[in-house]
């Protein structure tokens, strides 16, 4: 197949990505109705060409984060790229097939019948995030694709190594009028989000979707956005402290924090504060007994997002604030040379007025705030803006259920951290500044197709004779009327 032609700011975005679209659309009208076997040949394209091309992603993100463990992108990138495309060959036939639905008395005793068919959309976009830009491409292709659509992709700017990577996998296992994809800076990101897709989906941040929605609504493009916020760990009386801490660092360190649904901070018993420390400290040791050296540790993408998070600890120190950073190996990151690496730290009691309590983190820093009365983390959760997840460690049924019912998150794991968005069977997204809309396994499936309602009337019958709605009005009308009009 012909990889697409790609896009240089030089060139005028807009109008060679327009083309694109409507190529994609009039292959799509074309085609007609979307056989679940071509939908399972796309999909199946898209697992054989990230196993193809598994080994050169692992060059190619490490390059980009200057340290990315081959592990850490085997799983979460490539792995958990193909699961949700495995998920979607496994179920579509079943997904695909028309719902039937009860008709209102009495036309069903009439002959009547209703049903939904789910029809594809059309042409999604997809612009996906840096990191876990493989993934994030593949996760929701695996549903657009599942749903008979044909898709567009803008991949991040900010690892151009595995962009790159990205248009010469998807060029060579897809037609353009598939599956096309678009390389490029703001420019080509601002040009993509402003066309007339038939739906888009993006991954990011908050301030940035603001922009995201503001173009798409000027041609009322429906929007799926996956963002983040500040995701609060609420730590029990109840928990078990090593085994709880265990997990929570062992999110918080992966991709050195650089996740949407990374633990923002902890909200722990005050007399539990040194224990919950000594804990994360024993477990980032049993992990990373040193870091800087260590391929297992990643490093943070760039050196602006590096010099984002110094700065919050840089705030927090001037205040006088503690900062505890984990540092096994007792190792000089002042020193270090083609990384970006910072130690997993911990801001034990941050004043409420720091950025980095008021910031999505987005790195392996950790604010612990404590509280004495459990009823105060609710109230304090409350206060924030809602976000992409919640966490409860614990035992106590009562306080589970209370945290549950009483804060509203995008999703919620108990007893660990980020686990939920593996699960293709539970709907994946957030609330309010945490996003909107869903996707993964059937949701994403409903989520890119058009659920059309269908009614079929009885032939047997003159039904708006009968119903009294066909003039001259009469007793049949005055029934009818009677009948609807009433407590």
């Amino acid at each position: 197949m012909n990889a697409p032609e790609q896009v240089t700011p030089e060139g005028d975005l807009e109008e060679q990505m327009l083309a694109t679209l409507n190529a994609q659309r009039e292959a799509y009208l074309k085609e007609g109705f979307v056989t679940a076997e071509t939908r399972i040949d796309r999909l199946q394209r898209g697992i054989d060409g990230l196993v193809k091309y598994a080994d050169r992603f692992v060059d190619a993100l490490n390059a980009d984060f200057t340290c990315r463990p081959r592990e850490v992108t085997l799983l979460t990138d490539i792995g958990a790229g193909i699961a949700p495309m495995k998920h979607a060959i496994k179920h579509v036939r079943k997904w695909m097939k028309p719902e039937k639905r009860p008709v209102m008395f009495p036309l069903g005793l009439l002959g009547a019948k209703a049903r939904i068919e789910y029809q594809p959309l059309g042409v999604v976009g997809v612009i996906a995030p840096w990191n876990f830009p493989v993934n994030m491409v593949f996760s929701p292709l695996a549903q657009v694709l599942a749903a008979g659509n044909r898709a567009m992709v803008k991949p991040s700017e900010f690892t151009p190594e595995t962009s790159k990577l990205l248009c010469e996998m998807i060029g060579e296992i897809y037609d353009p009028a598939e599956v096309a994809i678009f390389d490029g800076g703001p420019e080509v990101g601002q040009a993509f989000s402003a066309l007339p897709f038939d739906h888009m989906i993006f991954t990011g941040a908050t301030s940035i979707a603001r922009h995201i929605l503001s173009a798409a609504a000027r041609n009322l493009v429906p929007v799926t956005l996956e963002l983040g916020g500040k995701s609060p760990v609420v730590i029990s009386r109840t928990a078990d402290l090593e085994q709880s801490l265990s997990r929570i660092m062992m999110g918080k360190t992966m991709n050195a924090g650089q996740i949407c649904l990374a633990p923002d901070y902890l909200l722990v018993p005050e007399e539990k504060l040194n224990e919950v420390i000594e804990a994360a400290h024993k477990a980032v040791e049993d992990m990373y007994p040193t870091l800087l050296a260590n391929e297992q540790y990643t490093s943070v993408i760039n050196e602006r997002h590096f010099q984002r998070l110094s700065s919050y600890l840089a705030e927090a120190e001037e205040r006088g604030q503690k900062i505890i950073p984990i540092n096994p190996g007792s190792e000089d990151f002042a020193s270090q040379q083609g990384t970006l690496k910072i130690p997993p730290t911990l801001i034990p009691e941050p004043a409420e007025d720091l950025k980095v309590l008021e910031d999505e983190i987005f790195g392996p820093l950790l604010p612990i705030r404590t509280y004495r009365d459990f009823e105060e983390t609710i109230d304090y959760i409350n206060s924030k803006p809602r976000p992409l997840a919640a966490y409860y460690f614990g035992d106590d049924s009562a306080e589970e259920q209370a945290l549950t019912s009483r804060t509203t998150s995008g999703g919620m794991t108990i007893n660990d951290v980020i686990m939920h968005v593996s699960q293709e069977e539970l709907p994946f997204g957030g609330v309010g500044p945490s996003g909107m809309g869903a996707y993964h396994g059937y949701e994403g499936f409903k989520t890119f197709s058009h659920a059309k309602s269908i009614f079929t009337q009885t032939k047997r019958f003159d039904v708006a004779k009968l119903g009294g709605l066909k003039p001259p009005f009469g007793k049949n009308t005055q029934n009818t009327i009677k009948m609807q009009i009433k407590s």
